[in-house]
């Protein structure tokens, strides 16, 4: 049998949650599961799923319709439990799309732009104060941090501070975060003639942990590289992984 993620303990939480998205308790569910998140793991095409999580075909017609049932964004939004929100860090982060991503039908999205790397996409992350995830989205790897921030930040629960880098520096991104009621910690570009006095650069330095959310969810193959030819199924991968972070809390 391949190698699981889920131990009893995880797979009875992460059951009752699927249960409650309308996921039917079926023999094979925990299979099912466990296949998906075999192939977010290594990155294989869904063909060569090992017969041990079932008919492959089958599997992937799981992942895919919860997808598009936006149901496994909704498991990652139910575990997301208690965040701490007295901190807030976003960030994106570029994913290489691999050739085999292409062919996807032109109605529908996909969310793969050109840039210097090539067909990429970028995930945008916001983690609590404890650097676990607490909402993303994904556009092309064209788009600029600052353009999809406001998007970002209407999302976000309301928190103390938001902490962003230099590229989030934009004044109406600052006076969006104000109106929140949260302080933005947000340095100014190098060029800037208001200076940087009013930055907290104690607490800019644990900006690092939503650099952490990345690292780890790129331990998954799958989103390391994009092989989703949909943006629906690759924001279905993210959740998973997400979600993942958050079962043992």
């Amino acid at each position: 049998m391949p190698r699981q993620l889920l131990t009893d303990e995880l797979w009875e939480k992460l059951k009752i949650i699927m249960l409650k998205m309308g996921i039917y308790d079926k023999p094979c569910l925990r299979k099912t599961v466990e296949g998906i998140f075999y192939r977010l793991r290594v990155g294989c095409p869904w063909r060569d799923l090992p017969t041990a999580f079932g008919n492959w075909n089958a599997v992937y017609k799981r992942f895919n319709d919860w997808s598009r049932k936006e149901k496994l964004m909704g498991i990652f939004n139910a575990l997301v439990v208690d965040p701490d929100l007295e901190w807030e860090f976003i960030d994106g982060s570029i994913v290489k799309a691999h050739q085999h991503n292409s062919g996807a039908a032109c109605e529908q999205e996909t969310a793969i732009g050109k840039s210097v790397a090539g067909n990429t996409s970028k995930i945008h992350m916001a983690v609590d104060a404890c650097g676990l995830p607490i909402h993303f989205s994904v556009t092309g790897g064209e788009v600029h941090d600052c353009k999809e921030a406001p998007k970002l930040v209407a999302e976000l629960p309301k928190g103390d501070y938001i902490v962003a880098d230099r590229g989030y520096d934009s004044e109406a991104l600052r006076l969006q975060i104000k109106d929140k009621g949260a302080v933005p910690v947000i340095p100014r570009k190098k060029n800037s003639t208001r200076g940087n006095d009013e930055m907290d650069w104690c607490l800019y330095k644990y900006r690092h942990l939503v650099e952490n959310v990345f690292a780890r969810l790129k331990h998954f193959r799958a989103i390391a590289t994009r092989y989703d030819k949909l943006k629906r199924n690759f924001e279905g991968s993210i959740a998973l992984a997400c979600g993942l972070l958050w079962l043992p809390m």
